[in-house]
């Protein structure tokens, strides 16, 4: 089941789908190590990650279990990061949520607004019931991001990630339908 990557629109940003030309940024974010400092892996060290990255949204799109969106401001174009549903599962309407945002966007609510697009979309469109995520517990920033966007802290995944060679912990978050408030 193919599921159309979505074009969404806020006030300040535009979520669409990847292309080519996203290549070049999407590899200076994700090879910035403090960009990625709480992820579980390491930033990437070749352009042909980005290359590869964007050829699994294509596959993740077209095998229907989930949807990655580059993310642009609107008032210059210029790309900010990408935030997307993966592991959607239409039987359980569930799917998990997970985004990256270019340092230099961190502070300006631009995740929340994101997330918030996206999560329209996906109980709207896909109809889904629940919604997780994700965050190293010393990240308080994107758990803020998830609270702001509706989500409970539900638990705590212990020793769940080594993160630059050190053991941590992990955050779960949930979003349900009948919590959601767009």
């Amino acid at each position: 089941m193919t599921l159309p990557t979505p074009v969404l629109h806020t006030d300040r940003l535009r979520l669409r789908p990847f292309t080519d030309a996203d290549a070049a940024p999407l590899f200076a974010l994700h090879s910035s190590s403090h960009v990625l400092r709480y992820w579980d892996t390491p930033p990437w060290r070749e352009r042909a990650r980005a290359e590869r990255f964007i050829a699994a949204c294509r596959t993740m799109a077209d095998e229907g279990t989930g949807a990655r969106v580059a993310i642009d401001r609107v008032s210059d174009g210029g790309f900010i990061g990408w935030c997307g549903l993966s592991r959607w599962n239409p039987e359980y309407r569930s799917a998990s949520l997970g985004y990256c945002f270019d340092d230099a966007a961190w502070g300006h609510g631009y995740a929340t607004e994101a997330a918030r697009a996206l999560l329209r979309w996906a109980f709207d469109t896909l109809d889904l019931n629940r919604v997780q995520a994700e965050t190293d517990t010393r990240n308080a920033a994107s758990a803020r991001v998830l609270e702001k966007a509706g989500f409970v802290r539900e638990g705590t995944l212990r020793e769940d990630c080594v993160v630059n060679g050190e053991v941590s912990d992990s955050w779960v978050f949930g979003l349900l339908r009948r919590d959601w408030r767009p």
